[in-house]
């Protein structure tokens, strides 16, 4: 009797530290790496509540792409358009401008198509950009909407003048 207890401890011991691989049956999905595990998303978390969404009207849809495809077509005095290529009306509004008294250029971008300018106290950009009908040429100001001060007017106006828009 002696002999048996400390076997069967020794036993019973021997079985706990195996690990218990013994009596469960493992998830073939651990085997993998964990970045090729199946990715679990709790059912109410896979799309996003839209509950107290509103949804567009087609009018709204519609108002909103003929003023972004064609700025020419609100066309007011912060801007005009031009007959030509963007890079060939761009060099010519960067020439304009060098012929206007009292502009300084601070900075170009070509790629971007804008010029930073400042012409009697006011800063804001002269932008060049190709739309359906040609080149559209605006003052924007610096919160990026139509400048409509006495400046940036006079300042379009002079280059409608000179390239003829």
């Amino acid at each position: 009797m002696r002999l048996s207890r400390p076997l069967a401890v020794a036993t019973l011991a021997l079985v706990a530290a195996s690990g218990c691989h013994w009596f469960h049956k493992p998830d073939k999905a651990y085997r993998e790496s964990a970045e090729s595990r199946p990715l679990e998303v709790p059912p109410d978390l896979d799309k996003p509540n839209t509950e107290g969404a509103m949804a567009p009207t087609d009018t709204t849809r519609s108002v909103m792409r003929s003023t972004l495809s064609t700025p020419a077509a609100t066309a007011d005095a912060s801007g005009f358009t031009v007959q030509g290529e963007r890079d060939a009306v761009f060099a010519k509004v960067g020439e304009a401008l060098a012929g206007v008294q009292g502009v300084t250029v601070a900075s170009k971008a070509q790629l971007l198509g804008t010029y930073d300018v400042s012409y009697e106290g006011a800063n804001f950009l002269v932008r060049v950009t190709a739309v359906t009908g040609g080149v559209y040429v605006s003052a924007i100001d610096p919160r990026g909407t139509p400048a409509t001060d006495a400046a940036p007017l006079k300042l379009i106006a002079a280059l409608k003048g000179a390239l003829g828009g």
